[in-house]
């Protein structure tokens, strides 16, 4: 048990301690790595306002609230991504292929920001022709 909570320490950069009791009643308790470590950092513990500390079930929720929003921003990108890919392999068609109803919204609003920042990037370049052929980025 020390051994891997003295990896922890390591890995994780945090300070930790551990107090063993040994079996019988009349057994001294050993800390690790030291006992004026330990109680140094059991009085920091003490001091820590409530709301810094967490138990494990608001730990998890917390955690859970993380990895729910990272997965909604990844599945935003992953819809931008496939609507760019149904952009791209109708470019030049007279007509739409594999686009559901529901898409043709957002494919949209996506082509025309799309025309939006190539409107821009031309008006960019005229500028810095007109302005010695100079372009800004």
């Amino acid at each position: 048990m020390v051994k891997k909570l003295s990896e922890l320490t390591i890995l994780c950069g945090v300070e930790a301690c551990v107090v063993i009791y040994p079996p019988g009643s009349d057994s001294q308790p050993e800390a690790w790595p030291s006992t004026v470590i330990a109680h140094s950092l059991f009085a920091e513990y003490k001091t820590l306002p409530a709301n810094r500390m967490v138990n494990q079930e608001s730990f998890l929720e917390q955690w859970i609230k993380k990895a729910t929003e990272r997965l909604e921003k990844l599945q935003e990108e992953n819809r931008r991504k496939e609507l760019i890919q149904v952009m791209f392999q109708n470019l030049g068609r007279n007509e739409l292929q594999n686009v559901k109803k529901e898409d043709l919204e957002e494919l949209e609003w996506l082509i025309d920001q799309n025309l939006k920042d190539i409107d821009e990037r031309i008006h960019a370049l005229v500028k810095a022709y007109a302005y010695g052929g100079k372009q800004e980025d």
